[in-house]
């Protein structure tokens, strides 16, 4: 799966910004990263919201433990890779029909957050139990929200393209092609709100995410880690 996303919508983490300058390396731009992902991937899907962000996915060559799925409602777009263990038992949290797959549970946990304020964020994506990574835009409000599982079973990368767009991929070597040094891997428990404009950890909500260079010879631009002990958000 692939999501890019303008500088109007997400700003370009700093780090990031500064490895691809310190090493330069070959980028691309961000249509040729979607034009890329569309011609290597049998059946792919490319979503087009307004001017500023492109989501792609395809089912070729997904885990059966690990299905792609996407969902729009309200103006909510949602990319979601994995699968939770707990799905029966947060449909009936929000209301939703037996039928009701990761994706649009996703989508319903975000409009709680949006909707529901002061709800706290780690909270929301603390109750998904299992294997997961997906990003969320909400069109209405141009806010992107992204997560990864607090095992990173699901592998999640962003980079910066060329031109400035930030784009967050499960496939490190599709970013490495378009982003050059530009690129990290996303940190397993945390997520990534525009609406708050930083990583926080929801495995360790008290703990600051950090960002460490990486060395000239590393295929990372740069590590990003939680300070301080592990503590899983309340499930309750």
């Amino acid at each position: 799966m692939l999501g890019v996303f303008s500088s109007s919508i997400v700003s370009p983490p700093g780090e990031l910004v500064a490895a691809g300058s310190r090493t330069p390396s070959p980028k691309t731009t961000s249509d040729a990263l979607i034009k890329r992902f569309l011609e290597t991937n049998p059946s792919a899907v490319s979503v087009e919201i307004g001017d500023h962000v492109q989501l792609a996915y395809t089912h070729h060559n997904e885990s059966p433990l690990h299905p792609r799925s996407f969902a729009a409602k309200d103006e909510i777009f949602c990319l979601f890779e994995g699968m939770l263990e707990n799905l029966g038992r947060l449909r009936q949290q929000y209301g939703l029909a037996k039928t009701a797959n990761e994706v649009t549970l996703v989508i319903e946990a975000y409009k709680a957050l949006r909707d529901r304020a002061p709800y706290p964020p780690d909270h929301v994506v603390g109750h998904l139990d299992g294997d997961f990574a997906f990003m969320v835009f909400d069109k209405s409000t141009d806010t992107l929200f992204v997560a990864s599982d607090q095992f990173g079973k699901v592998p999640l990368y962003w980079g910066i393209t060329a031109d400035g767009y930030v784009a967050f991929a499960d496939n490190a070597e599709l970013l490495k092609g378009a982003c050059g040094k530009s690129i990290a891997s996303f940190p397993q428990g945390c997520f990534y709100s525009t609406a708050i404009g930083e990583i926080r950890s929801f495995e360790n909500p008290k703990g600051k995410v950090t960002a460490i260079p990486a060395s000239d010879e590393e295929m990372w631009g740069a590590t990003f880690k939680v300070e301080g002990p592990s503590v899983f958000a309340s499930t309750e």
